[in-house]
């Protein structure tokens, strides 16, 4: 099968892509996160604040409190999958939403802070705690592998988040390559929140020289590679996006300035299956140089016709942000419909469109991210509101009305499985883009960026949901060509991406316990 075949099996034809007698052994599961073995740890600060405070200087309290909230385990609970068996499943949570629990994302980050070793540490979730891969500066070496378009030295930090392909594929075989690129949007997503409430100045570099940056924290490609690279900074006026000073550098160039790392990892499983075509895809998405590097300059064709309707004018939602971090959960068969008005609606809309605006390297903040990714949603039952199907124009902060209707029956029937209750959730979130992927713009490489912006976009959807005592639940198991036509997408050039039903809920029957104080 080849790398277009497989791109269009994995989005329209799923079935085809998992063999036939693929089993998952439970028994050889890996471990939800990457130990490191015999490197030398620095032990960070323990507590979880409920409240942010903003330095001039950051120290490693705040970045302590920054890798807390990103991706620090909080929680361990214990459920059971179903009435049939007697048998508790238990999993190690985290504030971001991972399919199936499993997180395949690790994160590493180059620190610089003052009082601190200058290097690469990898962040060991499980323990809380930086394990020093490689001590000593780099911030030239990290500067041309982003084209010398940021000033690393006005940077305090650097934010490496990697696939690690054997953590989910186990479970999902090939199908993990969505769920990677989407989980790694969410944990984005969490990163640009934690960040902006500690003052942080962000920005997601999507185009680097991979195998470069690779060699820098010592990952193998064969299980894993960097997705997305975001440094921190406090200086509100320092350049992001200079021009590319030397187009003609490569990876291998690069990477001969450092001695290769041979450290060792504990992953549990005993034996690891193939995954060749992931392999094949990431080798197909590498940069290696930035002869080729583009700038998007491309909309997601909208609609202009059907009626227009003005949401309630509300003003940016405030709330406990540790309480909608610890609250926020997928609901799936919990869901329990109640009154819902329009103003939880125009909240939910208001805080989505507003992480919209986020500084990254694909249009160098000339756009919002609503022009590539669009968002149309079913309603159920929303007082104010007709029943029927719904865009959000976030230019505007309109809805344009699409076609009235009960849609309940027809998105359930979209599903491949009844795993949420449709009748039961009066808002359902279609999210799509671009048929095309960015593949034009970025080529292999646009279909992990473009689930990544779809994972950074839902994540504020399901953040908001939690904060307004709802909570979300995404969905890629669905029928994408019949939602593609449920929702009016297929004239537009767009497809379905993620289905994202919202709604209160009944608390599920788990034993669950906070692993934070």
């Amino acid at each position: 099968m080849n790398l277009d075949e497989f791109l269009y099996k994995l989005h329209y034809e799923t079935d085809q892509i998992t063999p036939l007698d693929w089993q998952v052994n439970w028994e050889d599961a890996p471990l939800p996160y990457k130990l490191y073995e015999g490197l030398p740890v620095i032990h960070l600060d323990s507590g979880l604040p409920v409240s942010f405070s903003q330095k001039n200087k950051p120290t490693l309290t705040d970045l302590s409190h920054f890798l807390s909230y990103s991706y620090r385990i909080t929680q361990v609970s214990q459920t059971f999958p179903s009435i049939e068996t007697s048998e508790s499943w238990t999993t190690y949570r985290r504030f971001v939403p991972s399919g199936g629990a499993l997180y395949p994302n690790e994160l590493y980050l180059y620190v610089r802070l003052e009082d601190f070793p200058t290097g690469i540490y990898h962040y060991d979730a499980a323990h809380h705690r930086l394990v020093c891969l490689r001590e000593g500066n780099f911030d030239s070496y990290l500067e041309r592998s982003l084209g010398e378009r940021c000033d690393i030295t006005s940077c305090f930090a650097a934010v490496f988040v990697s696939t690690f392909f054997w953590k989910n594929f186990f479970k999902y075989n090939n199908f993990s390559y969505r769920l990677q690129s989407l989980d790694a949007g969410f944990l984005i997503g969490q990163m640009l929140e934690v960040g902006k409430r500690k003052g942080f100045e962000t920005c997601v570099y999507y185009h680097f020289l991979d195998s470069a940056i690779n060699h820098l924290l010592g990952l193998n490609e064969s299980e894993e590679s960097v997705y997305a690279i975001m440094p921190l900074a406090k200086d509100q006026n320092m350049k992001w996006f200079d021009t590319i000073a030397d187009q003609s550098l490569t990876t291998e160039q690069l990477s001969s300035e450092l001695k290769p790392l041979h450290h060792k990892h504990y992953v549990r499983s005993k034996e690891i299956r193939p995954y060749d075509m992931l392999l094949n895809l990431n080798s197909a998405c590498k940069l290696r140089s930035f002869s080729s590097i583009n700038v998007y300059n491309e909309d997601v064709q909208k609609d202009v016709d059907g009626p227009v309707l003005t949401l309630p004018l509300v003003e940016p939602l405030t709330y406990p942000f540790n309480t909608a971090c610890e609250m926020r959960y997928s609901p799936g068969l919990d869901f329990a419909l109640k009154p819902l008005t329009t103003e939880p609606l125009a909240y939910l809309l208001n805080e989505t469109a507003a992480t919209s605006f986020y500084r990254n390297d694909l249009d160098q903040n000339k756009k919002s991210l609503t022009s590539r990714i669009s968002i149309r949603f079913a309603t159920n039952s929303v007082v104010g509101l007709q029943n029927g199907m719904y865009e959000m124009d976030s230019s505007c902060f309109q809805l344009k009305q699409i076609q009235l209707g009960n849609f309940r029956t027809a998105l359930q029937d979209g599903l491949l499985s009844d795993f949420v209750n449709m009748p039961q959730i009066p808002l359902s979130f279609n999210i799509s883009g671009s048929k095309d992927h960015y593949r034009k713009m970025f080529g292999y490489r646009g279909h992990r960026i473009q689930h990544m912006e779809v994972g950074i976009l839902s994540h504020k959807l399901l953040l908001a949901a939690s904060a307004l005592h709802m909570n979300g639940h995404p969905i890629l198991g669905f029928d994408v060509p019949y939602y593609d036509e449920l929702f009016n997408l297929q004239q537009m050039g767009r497809t379905s991406l993620l289905q994202i039903p919202i709604g209160y809920y009944r608390p599920h029957p788990r034993l669950q316990v906070h692993l934070h104080s």
